[in-house]
């Protein structure tokens, strides 16, 4: 009996009771086996069957050979499953337990959901974007279409009051909790130590835990790699030889026989590591586990818009996440869980793992809504809705596929793509491959691109070539001229799958299993570019092998990679960061194809545009696609407005301060700033303001310049003169005129940079006889006077010439006319004469 055989009563009245409920249970409870068993002869069942959706493939295919296995029978009659590329169904098969965008598909073909009288989504608090779109059309199927249809949502670590309000708004569905059953786990940190890799860290924990406990190994990685070289470090050593322990794998990826080895119990005295990705935290039972390694790493993919790419970050789990790959330990008996992090650390991990809607590409949701007639997500109950700006982009790749048509609703192109088990860039490259002609190339394509990479390379990347990829799955042998490993069960896997897309593809049974013309390969870049038009890529000029992509994002290649030299490349997968790019899956492509396929993209245009290095207008004419310029030509017949424009606008880049003033433009343009300071009916000849008004002011007078240096003919005093009527000229020459007549007859210009304080600087001698301080802007404004020494230095700066003369300038007087004896220094400047000379020898 299992833990969640207690709460199946209350369950079976609650859907009898109610169409849709929630079931809360713990890991190890049994709800994913015994509640689809428990519920088939439900009366409201009426015959019908149940569907339900599994995160993941290796849990389904699991669950459903457990079940099957229970009722004496093999799967395919009362049990089955449905996942891509794996189907096993019969007319006798009531509970089919589907995957990924299959129940989407489902919905697709009948609407209602006539067949099936319960749809349960099973660990639900993983929170995958199929669940969520899953469900949200089956709560709408069952209130527009369907009130019977049964809904039940199970999870092991979820809010279930939230689930239940969105079951049922205005009367919130039943919730059934299971209590579970976990014996305890002791709970032990092993942080790594300065300067360990994650490998040793697992693999030092690994000898400890087998030294010190009873039974079998689950150790949690973020991926397939750090298995790998975990199990490369564990090879051959002398703790677990000691122990009969051997090293298993475990990831979605793995060929059946693999999955099924490392789920067995291990032979009766020895035991068992095995090496898991997230796949392990819920759902599947791993026979004799008591120890639990985590390294509290996962591997969730991040979708980045710009570049239209899905990289899968290595991330801290959520706490909990760690709590259920610790529950792993405790299911069958008292179990010790090795925590590869510090424990303070916990208080900075996230409470639940962020539900996958808010991070993914929602291309594929997009067009599944688009399938059933769905426009707007907003009309549909999710528990977190697809954000409006990514699930816009979504759209207009769509769009660009042909899925879409102008008005937004799903084309027959779209249908077609909706029906195919492939993300919709590659169910676009396989229905369009087969139209021309290629169908198992696109096949093989779309293949290679939905699973795992094959080619393995410890020292660096592998090869980034596709095509080389292909002639593997097409001539097994091609791999020793790999130049790196290969996963050929790997290969295997994806010429099955290929096989079974070529037959979705098209009726043509003479083509499927032959033996294709070696010579179609050259047409791999092309059909590429179908799935990936975001990511045509032109190598750059430059002697390193670095390519700008259709969006504007850079990319790069080793040099010794064989696609390093390609003009053109369709790249299918990249890594890395902004602003570039690693190119690890692409083919190349001929300028013929890129102009063939990409007609209707390529921008005609000729640009009148500013050039940093000659500093002037240029006109061009290019072709373009997206961020890359295809080619381009000089213009000479140029429009003269055109031109004007970009002059203007580079000079408001740059800035008017730059512009050749020189230094009469300078004074008269400090005089207007002074006369505005003091009277705002003046023009306002600031920087910000001239930047603003450069059309107006200075616009007619460059209609036929194309360099900075024609800037320097204007005479821009006189620009800046014509902002004033002719009378207000003189006006100007009145409130702040540029010179000044002083009592030696000196002509000296004012300096007004300061406009709150205009200043004239004379030698002291040229001012006598001055009885008060000469004031601008009729009489409101005084001079500020810097009165100098023959040597031209300040001796005194006033606004109070008269306090000057009666105070201050005795103390100059005596301070300086023994230095400058031949210079006039009268005991009544008042009375004295001006002068700017000195006295005669």
């Amino acid at each position: 009996m299992l833990p969640v055989d207690e709460a199946l009563p209350a369950l079976q009245h609650a859907l009898t009771a109610r169409t849709s409920a929630v079931l809360e249970a713990p890991p190890g409870a049994g709800k994913t086996t015994r509640v689809p068993l428990a519920l088939l002869e439900a009366p409201w069942m009426d015959g019908r069957k149940i569907v339900m959706l599994e995160p993941r493939r290796l849990a389904a295919r699991a669950a459903a050979q457990y079940m099957a296995r229970s009722l004496g029978e093999s799967v395919g009659d009362t049990i089955g499953y449905r996942m891509r590329g794996d189907t096993r169904v019969s007319r006798r098969t009531r509970i089919e337990v589907v995957t990924e965008g299959v129940l989407a598909r489902l919905l697709a073909s009948d609407r209602a959901l006539e067949e099936y009288a319960l749809v349960i989504f099973d660990e639900f608090h993983e929170r995958s974007l199929h669940a969520d779109l899953g469900l949200a059309l089956t709560l709408d199927t069952q209130q527009h279409l369907r009130e019977s249809l049964r809904i039940l949502v199970m999870s092991a670590t979820l809010d279930g009051d939230a689930v239940a309000t969105l079951l049922s708004p205005g009367r919130a569905a039943p919730v059934v909790r299971s209590a579970g059953r976990l014996f305890p786990v002791e709970t032990h940190h092993r942080p790594p130590r300065a300067g360990e890799r994650l490998e040793a860290s697992v693999a030092r924990t690994v000898r400890e835990a087998l030294s010190e406990n009873m039974g079998d190994l689950l150790v949690f990685l973020p991926g397939a790699a750090e298995q790998r070289r975990v199990a490369s470090r564990l090879a051959g050593d002398d703790v677990l030889t000691t122990a009969h322990a051997t090293v298993h794998t475990l990831h979605g990826a793995m060929p059946l026989a693999a999955q099924d080895a490392a789920l067995a119990p291990a032979p009766r005295g020895s035991r068992k590591i095995v090496l898991a990705t997230s796949v392990a935290e819920t759902s599947l039972t791993i026979e004799g586990v008591q120890v639990v390694i985590d390294a509290g790493l996962a591997r969730l993919p991040r979708y980045e818009h710009r570049v239209g790419l899905t990289r899968l970050e290595t991330v801290r789990v959520s706490r909990a996440s760690a709590d259920q790959r610790r529950g792993r330990a405790g299911r069958t008996a008292p179990g010790v869980c090795y925590r590869l992090w510090d424990v303070h650390e916990e208080f900075g991990f996230q409470v639940r793992t962020r539900p996958e809607i808010l991070d993914a590409d929602l291309s594929a949701l997009a067009l599944q809504l688009a399938n059933a007639g769905v426009h707007d997500p907003d009309v549909l109950q999710w528990l977190d809705a697809p954000r409006a700006g990514p699930f816009a982009g979504a759209r207009e790749l769509l769009a660009q596929l042909g899925a879409l048509d102008s008005d937004g609703r799903i084309t027959a192109h779209g249908t077609r793509m909706a029906a195919l088990p492939l993300a919709p860039r590659l169910a676009h490259l396989l229905l369009v491959a087969e139209e021309r002609g290629h169908a198992r190339l696109g096949a093989e394509i779309a293949a290679l691109l939905e699973e795992r990479d094959i080619m393995r390379s410890e020292s660096g990347p592998p090869p980034a070539d596709l095509r080389l990829r292909v002639e593997i799955i097409r001539r097994p042998s091609a791999d020793r001229a790999a130049g790196g490993g290969v996963d050929r069960e790997g290969a295997t896997r994806i010429r099955q799958i290929a096989a079974q897309l070529e037959r979705r593809a098209h009726d043509a049974s003479e083509q499927v299993g032959s033996t294709a013309d070696a010579g179609d390969l050259h047409h791999a870049g092309a059909l590429l570019a179908l799935a990936f038009p975001d990511r045509v890529a032109r190598r750059r000029r430059g002697t390193d092998p670095r390519f700008l992509l259709h969006s504007g994002a850079g990319a790069a290649l080793p040099r010794h990679d064989a696609l390093a030299s390609e003009e053109w490349l369709a790249i299918a997968e990249l890594d890395g960061v902004p602003p570039e790019y690693k190119v690890l899956r692409a083919s190349p492509m001929t300028f013929d194809e890129v102009l063939g396929q990409f007609a209707l993209q390529i921008v005609r245009e000729e640009r009148v545009a500013w050039h940093d290095a000659s500093r002037s207008v240029r006109g061009t004419r290019r072709r373009t696609l997206g961020a890359i310029v295809i080619d381009e030509s000089a213009v000479t017949d140029l429009d003269a407005a055109a031109v004007r424009d970009v002059l203007l606008a580079q000079i408001a880049i740059e800035g008017v301060a730059t512009l050749p003033w020189g230094d009469a433009a300078v004074a008269v343009r400090q005089r207007l700033s002074f006369v505005h300071a003091n009277d705002r009916s003046w023009p306002d000849v600031s920087d910000a303001t001239l930047v603003s008004s450069l059309a107006h002011w200075l616009g007619p007078h460059v209609t036929n310049m194309r360099r900075w240096s024609d800037l320097e003919r204007l005479d821009w005093s006189d620009l800046l003169l014509s902002l004033l009527s002719w009378d207000r000229r003189g006006v100007l020459d009145r409130l702040a005129p540029s010179h000044l007549t002083v009592p030696s007859g000196s002509r000296i210009a004012i300096d007004y940079a300061d406009v709150t304080s205009p200043a004239l600087a004379v030698k002291l001698q040229e001012v006598f006889g001055w009885t008060t301080t000469p004031m601008l802007l009729d009489n409101r404004v005084p001079l500020t006077l810097h009165l100098l020494s023959p040597a031209q230095r300040p001796v005194q700066v006033t606004r109070d010439l008269a306090g000057f003369w009666r105070t201050s300038y005795f103390d100059v007087r005596k301070e300086l006319r023994g230095r400058y004896p031949r210079h006039p220094w009268p005991d009544d400047p008042l009375t004295a004469t001006p002068s700017s000379r000195v006295k005669p020898r």
